[in-house]
């Protein structure tokens, strides 16, 4: 079995499997199901993605980073396929985004999740005071 350091992590947008990413977050995930390609391709263009590749260049994993890369940041579609999981890759994926984001020395990186909010906790990441501040949003349910 391979280990998390014999994969390649990568910000080229030129190494992205645009079919594969497409596939994995329109089919596999909760948040993004039914995405339509177009609209996958447009979320790639706008922010910092990183794929994560095995020997061969098959894509295995994704993470996408939505930034102004001087203040603020925000930590989606985090996904490792079924295949390579139990391996730690999504630790060195995040890893690798949380060294990115320090190095930006952004103030501050959220995100959402249902179900790896233990995974996130071991890189910092903490609940949102809701005494702090107010988080909100407007929702478009039929913009996929």
């Amino acid at each position: 079995m391979e280990t998390a350091d014999e994969y390649v992590i990568s910000t080229d947008p030129e190494r992205l499997d645009l079919d594969w990413v497409h596939r994995v977050l329109s089919t596999d995930t909760y948040w993004a199901p039914g995405r339509p390609k177009e609209r996958v391709a447009q979320a790639l263009e706008h922010s910092v993605c990183y794929g994560l590749y095995e020997a061969g260049d098959r894509q295995v994993g994704f993470a996408r980073l939505v930034t102004d890369r001087t203040v603020f940041a925000w930590l989606g579609d985090v996904y490792i396929d079924r295949s390579v999981r139990g391996r730690g890759l999504s630790k060195r994926l995040i890893e690798q985004v949380v060294a990115d984001v320090e190095d930006m020395q952004l103030r501050r990186i959220i995100l959402s999740t249902d179900d790896a909010d233990g995974l996130y906790r071991k890189f910092g990441f903490t609940d949102l005071d809701r005494e702090e501040t107010v988080w909100l949003q407007r929702l478009w349910p039929d913009h996929k």
